[in-house]
């Protein structure tokens, strides 16, 4: 029979090993790092979240990369620019009709920082909601002037540092519309989440034939940065063909962390919440932790080639 748990520091080996143990040590030290915060980029960093085919994980992906950043330190904006407000509800934001979102900053009424709402899940988590509102306002958007850049003109320089956030995560609708060239426009990257599976690559070329229009005439500050692969299954060797062949093609864009498939990060969003919040020792919590980590380095990197 096992000893009972004194009050003295024991290792998981005095104890004995076992899952839920193991469990808790991951969530501990998702929650609270013992390796401190994580680096600050060199400049602000803005990025798209973007893939018109859906399902990806595309929304999953920027609310659990933003709550892992805003985990460790860095103040972290999720503007919710889909329609179906997903990423609000993965937040716990309120984003019913009549509430300040991203609707009334896209035609002027109020400033990003008027509409930015803290997230319970951290302080250093901000979230600019998606309302019903937000349905129509692609054909509004068709009238008015400078249609393409009303979003880049609200995120300004001077309206970010009001909330003096480090990272803008901007989660798309899953089409290659008006509200995502706006999304383009007005950031300096394009995260792309590709799903480890057999339809994985289909529509990647027009994405990528998009961003290189907006590139041309609208933006020439705009790369695509990351590609993060999610719904991993390492059971099939489809997923690795599929990595593989991603990682053929995009070289060192591609993270090294995988997303794996997992019923706690479906399960999360159901119970308004990040899976770093619902279940920080779960396999996803640790692989969204992880690619959180790569992003951040790469800004530290670009600290040292700026520097240098």
């Amino acid at each position: 029979m096992n000893p009972p748990p004194s009050d003295s520091a024991a290792t998981g080996q005095e104890l004995g090993w076992t899952p839920i143990a193991e469990e808790a040590v991951r969530a501990a030290s998702v929650l609270h790092p013992k390796e401190g915060a994580l680096p600050r980029p060199t400049r602000r960093r803005v990025l798209t979240v973007a893939n018109q085919k859906g399902g990806v994980g595309k929304t999953t992906s920027t609310v659990n990369l933003a709550a892992a950043l805003a985990v460790h330190g860095l103040k972290t904006l999720v503007i919710d620019l889909d329609p179906q407000g997903n990423a609000s509800t993965a937040l716990d934001v309120d984003h019913r009709s009549g509430t300040p979102s991203i609707y009334e900053v896209l035609i002027g009424e109020v400033s990003i920082a008027e509409a930015a709402a803290v997230s319970e899940q951290s302080p250093n988590l901000f979230c600019v909601p998606a309302t019903i509102d937000l349905a129509g306002a692609e054909i509004e958007l068709v009238s008015m002037a400078n249609r393409e850049t009303r979003l880049k003109e609200a995120l300004s320089a001077e309206a970010l540092d009001q909330i003096g956030v480090d990272y803008v995560f901007i989660d798309c609708p899953p089409s290659l519309g008006l509200l995502t060239v706006n999304a383009m426009v007005a950031a300096q990257e394009v995260l792309i989440p590709i799903q480890c599976e057999y339809y994985a690559l289909e529509g990647l070329g027009q994405l990528l034939s998009n961003i290189e229009l907006v590139q041309q005439h609208l933006n020439r500050e705009l790369s695509v940065s990351t590609i993060l692969l999610t719904m991993y299954d390492g059971r099939t060797k489809l997923a690795d063909q599929v990595t593989n062949e991603v990682r053929n093609h995009f070289g060192d864009t591609v993270l090294k962390t995988v997303i794996p498939r997992s019923v706690k990060v479906s399960e999360a969003p159901g119970y308004g919440q990040t899976v770093l919040a619902y279940d920080p020792g779960s396999r996803g919590a640790m692989s969204y932790l992880d690619a959180a980590k790569e992003i951040a380095e790469h800004g530290a990197n670009q600290k040292r080639s700026n520097s240098a």
